[in-house]
């Protein structure tokens, strides 16, 4: 099995945690030079603000809406990254992880005794949704499948209904038919 870590909105939550008046609020984050955006909240997200547009052309809307603006800030979206990196390599160990952006780590379960109880489960996701929540103040959300692609697809479920509480587990054939039908390969 491997499950897929990914921290939500990182460059904002990166923001918010420092920032704690900006948590739902609409933020977003500039590119070097403050050109264009490159990270949004969810509620800038709710506003139609798109990845990548230039600044400039949005500038009417984030005025009228009360948008809160940041220049990236690099060395603290590499700090936090390291953070909660430090802790998916404490839960599985270095050759169980792989970084796979600033933001996103997978890991691969480790080998279990015969009959033993899997190690990644939806308990252990919610525990170290909380973990991470708790020691960095980073939200993330965790996808649980067989394949990476499938963990990443379980990912974009965690992230978009609530009822998964930040954790999304594919574990049977029914759930992995159902990840199909639901979601569009464009989405992962």
């Amino acid at each position: 099995m491997y499950a897929i870590i990914d921290c939500d909105n990182c460059y904002v939550s990166c923001e918010r945690v420092f920032q704690p008046y900006l948590k739902g609020k609409p933020v977003i984050v500039l590119s070097n030079n403050d050109g264009c955006v490159v990270a949004r909240s969810n509620e800038a997200k709710a506003l139609g603000i798109k990845m990548g547009v230039p600044l400039f052309q949005i500038m009417p809307l984030v005025k009228q809406k009360g948008v809160e603006i940041r220049s990236s800030n690099y060395s603290l979206y590499a700090d936090m990254s390291n953070r909660v990196m430090s802790i998916l390599r404490d839960e599985v160990g270095e050759a169980q992880m792989e970084q796979y952006s600033i933001d996103e780590a997978f890991l691969k379960a480790p080998e279990q005794p015969e009959g033993a109880e899997p190690f990644f489960t939806r308990e252990w996701g919610l525990a170290l949704v909380q973990k991470i929540g708790q020691w960095t103040g980073m939200p993330v959300s965790i996808g649980i499948a067989p394949t990476r692609t499938l963990a990443k697809a379980a990912t974009w479920f965690a992230k978009h209904y609530a009822g998964y509480q930040k954790v999304c587990l594919i574990d049977n054939e029914e759930k992995r038919q159902a990840a199909h039908r639901l979601l569009d390969i464009g989405d992962v």
